[in-house]
């Protein structure tokens, strides 16, 4: 059976998709980017910022649907420059702490808004 996330309390999606799924014990949340729900806006700043922004963004989302990030078992990093990595890295690291989610990082040429970070995550839970 599968079921529907959603919450005011992260952006809503700007495609044909969910904000997140769950399945067979899992939730899949769509790959978010740093956009602040209230305003629709993308966050002042730098990665750092977006950075906050996207894993607040994946935090709600996983809130809405009874569990947290502590339940993340693989997240993919999507930056559009890789010279990024280390700021974001620092900033992911506080986030999740000891959890350490399996992980795959790329640089890819252009992202939706023309942000700088984008990250999905899969939950068990």
């Amino acid at each position: 059976m599968r079921e529907i996330i959603e919450t005011k309390s992260a952006p809503a999606p700007i495609g044909p998709y969910s904000q997140a799924i769950r399945v067979n014990g899992f939730v899949l949340v769509s790959g978010q980017i740093p956009v602040v729900p209230d305003t629709g806006q993308v966050v002042e700043g730098g990665i750092a910022a977006q950075t906050h922004q996207v894993l607040k963004n994946i935090s709600a989302i996983l809130e809405a649907g009874g569990i947290g990030l502590g339940n993340v078992v693989k997240t993919t990093v999507f930056l559009t420059n890789l010279d990024d990595f280390a700021s974001f890295n620092k900033i992911y690291g506080e986030y999740f702490g000891d959890v350490k989610p399996a992980r795959a990082t790329v640089q890819v040429a252009r992202l939706p808004k023309e942000v700088l970070v984008e990250v999905e995550a899969i939950a068990a839970g």
